[in-house]
């Protein structure tokens, strides 16, 4: 993959990260402090961070994109552009164009037709507005937050760790910055993603950090909650929030997808929709911004029986994986076939297996480049704690690599978290198999067993809340209480708004077997969560090509499936003879079901195709005077990255675009059958 002289220059790079792995195995084997644990990974993410940079960096320049010409033709063809222009626009928020608007939903439509179709999986459409206690339940009321700093005269905002490192980083490229200070600031940038809201503070006033662009003073950092909040109904009583992601209406809408589906598991559940963050800081175009689109899934699955039926149709796919054991000993990522990683353990389970395949086929699909594309491992303390495993397939751009689909095995816990808070069981039946012989009649039963007396005397009232949270807890949260309880001595519960200190003599967990004829179920969920404007620029970027020879033509290299239009229709020249023929084909194009677009402007053909190119048309019908002057009837079909043309009948061609279109036919087999096209042999009517 790399030379001999890159790899000298990587060596000792990947030695370093291999280094500072061990010394985080050591330090989780021995115990240690979760203070020395976190400085440990932050020391070890920075490094990983300088080894990838400099792989970036040593790639050949021509595996690069010309990111200014490509912005300036996605501008200038108004694929999108910045929402509000005429007043000034807003940072983190776009409007698509025509083109990026039909580039958009042909994305989705092959995402439907490749999951949603081809897996039976069932589509939902819940509400963007969400209540506040859904999303206390799920945790992004409290966690889902970056600290902020504003100009305190002008009042603009600034996310404060990346103001920090900017100015740090501008401080050690300063020739009179000694080689100590410049070691103190490296660490303290290693460290940043570990800082209190009390140790920014500190750092900011230590390093005289100011407004960049006014250089005013700033504010202390505060916690900000990425999310829009806003009140339901006239009178503001109902607090809420525009949704941060998708993913929690298929949680609450489990019991309804689950009698819809039978009662059967697995089954899974989908939702396209847009998503609010309230970025501090939105940058890069479609990368970061304030609303997006997502497109989820969330596959409920017996926690038993995570064997998907058709892992055999990916396993002998060859993708790129970037695990976390390669990562923690500064290994690049290789490509291997998913079974093996399955079966060597390296992917948790198939069914997470099997939605990376699909996952992967789908972005070639829709036309990411295969050697762009890899999936990464969650490190461990990447992953939440509930979690079994997770990858993120990433996509590799002039930005460098960036996340552009996550998938995770998060086990039981969304569906016991809004349990817990409803005291609605959110589980599946399944009746324990007849004659009993071969399936034991005993299930191992795991319950809190509270001490009504103790918790009554300290709680009084508030008592009865306590004893029913407690008494709808599922075995993964009461484990972990558990766990609490033995190594502290106590642990805390939310309820209703309001949090409860639990200790040793008001609770314990009760272990015991009862006799069951229907077996309740805590489903896992396996959640392929799709960033559909990433996706989107990631096309962009792995599609976009200047045509040799000629530095102002580019076009985009659009798959025919995604492809705005499918196809132009073009008059050689404004000659009204050839109208009828374009009217015949534009009516044959719409009765196939083909998008196409008419250019019957007074520009030369050369001009037309290179504006068609442009916007990634995929195919081009010209018709010229031989259309008109002999018959049957032809005219020249056009394939856009090559160049190259055919001449077939009139009345073929919109089955034939249609058929090019949809993936049933392709190029090659069209220039196999008919005569390539030469140029014109008449020039007006005979």
């Amino acid at each position: 993959m790399y030379s001999d002289n890159m790899e000298e220059v990587l060596t000792p790079l990947r030695e370093s990260v291999r280094e500072q792995g061990d010394l985080v195995h050591q330090l989780k084997e021995k115990g240690a402090t979760e203070a020395e644990l976190s400085r440990a990974v932050a020391e070890l993410k920075a490094r990983k961070k300088i080894l990838e940079a400099k792989e970036l960096a040593l790639q050949p320049k021509d595996d690069t994109v010309d990111r200014v010409k490509m912005e300036d033709t996605l501008k200038r063809r108004f694929f999108y552009d910045q929402a509000f222009a005429i007043y000034g626009g807003v940072s983190g928020l776009y409007d698509f164009g025509p083109v990026g608007c039909a580039l958009k939903n042909n994305i989705l439509q092959v995402w439907r037709q490749h999951f949603i179709h081809e897996e039976q999986i069932l589509e939902i459409d819940c509400t963007m507005l969400t209540p506040e206690p859904v999303l206390k339940t799920s945790g992004h009321v409290d966690k889902f937050a970056d600290y902020m700093v504003k100009d305190a005269k002008t009042g603009e905002c600034y996310r404060a760790d990346h103001l920090l490192k900017a100015h740090l980083k501008k401080l050690m490229s300063d020739e009179k910055c000694s080689a100590e200070k410049v070691t103190e600031m490296e660490d303290v940038i290693t460290q940043m993603d570990n800082y209190t809201q009390q140790e920014l503070s500190d750092l900011f006033v230590k390093y005289n950090v100011r407004s960049p662009s006014t250089g005013n003073d700033l504010t202390p950092p505060v916690s900000f909650n990425l999310m829009f909040q806003t009140s339901i109904g006239p009178g503001g009583n109902t607090p809420g929030y525009l949704r941060p992601e998708t993913a929690q209406g298929m949680f609450l809408n489990f019991k309804r997808l689950l009698e819809f589906n039978q009662g059967k598991l697995p089954f899974g559940a989908a939702q396209i929709g847009n998503s609010f963050r309230n970025e501090i800081s939105p940058r890069s175009g479609l990368i970061r911004v304030r609303e997006f689109t997502m497109a989820e899934i969330e596959h409920f699955v017996d926690p038993n029986e995570k064997v998907h039926p058709k892992f055999s149709n990916v396993a002998d796919l060859e993708i790129m994986l970037f695990s976390s054991k390669a990562q923690t000993s500064g290994q690049s990522a290789q490509f291997m076939r998913l079974g093996d990683a399955v079966e060597q353990g390296v992917i948790n389970n198939s069914v997470l297996g099997y939605f990376i395949g699909r996952i992967y086929l789908y972005l070639i699909k829709v036309g990411l480049s295969k050697d762009k594309v890899r999936f990464r491992q969650h490190m461990e303390n990447e992953m939440a704690h509930y979690a079994c495993d997770c990858w993120d397939a990433e996509s590799k751009t002039s930005y460098g690599w960036i996340e552009i689909v996550g998938c995770a095995d998060r086990a039981c816990y969304d569906l016991s978290c809004h349990s817990r808070a409803t005291r609605v069981p959110l589980v599946a039946e399944k009746p324990l198999k007849e004659p009993i012989s071969f399936y034991s009649p005993f299930v191992n039963v795991v319950q809190f067993e509270p001490n009504k007396g103790a918790i009554g005397t300290a709680y009084k009232k508030d008592a009865k809340l306590v004893l029913e949270h407690l008494a709808v807890c599922d075995e993964c949260y009461i484990s972990d209480q558990e766990k609490l309880l033995n190594e502290k001595g106590e642990f805390s519960l939310e309820t209703a708004g309001r949090t409860f200190k639990l200790t040793k003599d008001m609770v314990s967990v009760k272990r015991f077997q009862k006799t069951l004829h229907v077996e309740e179920i805590v489903p896992n969920v396996i959640e392929p969560s799709f960033g559909i404007g990433r996706i989107m620029y990631s096309i962009f970027e792995h599609s976009f090509h200047v045509r040799q020879g000629d530095e102002q033509r580019t076009y985009f290299s659009f798959p025919a499936t995604v492809a705005p239009y499918k196809c132009s229709i073009l008059p050689l020249s404004q000659n009204q003879e050839f109208t009828p023929f374009v009217h015949q084909l534009s009516e044959a194009m719409t009765k196939n079901g083909v998008s196409h677009k008419v250019d019957d402007s007074s520009g030369s053909i050369g001009r037309r195709y290179a504006r068609s190119d442009e916007i990634g048309v995929a195919f081009g019908i010209t018709v010229d005077f031989d259309t008109v002057n002999k018959t049957p009837h032809t005219a020249t079909l056009r394939d856009r990255d090559s160049m190259r043309q055919i001449r077939a009948e009139v009345a073929e061609l919109p089955g034939m675009v249609r058929d090019l279109a949809n993936g049933a036919l392709t190029w090659a087999e069209v220039e196999s059958k008919y005569p390539i096209f030469e140029g014109q042999e008449t020039s007006k009517k005979e």
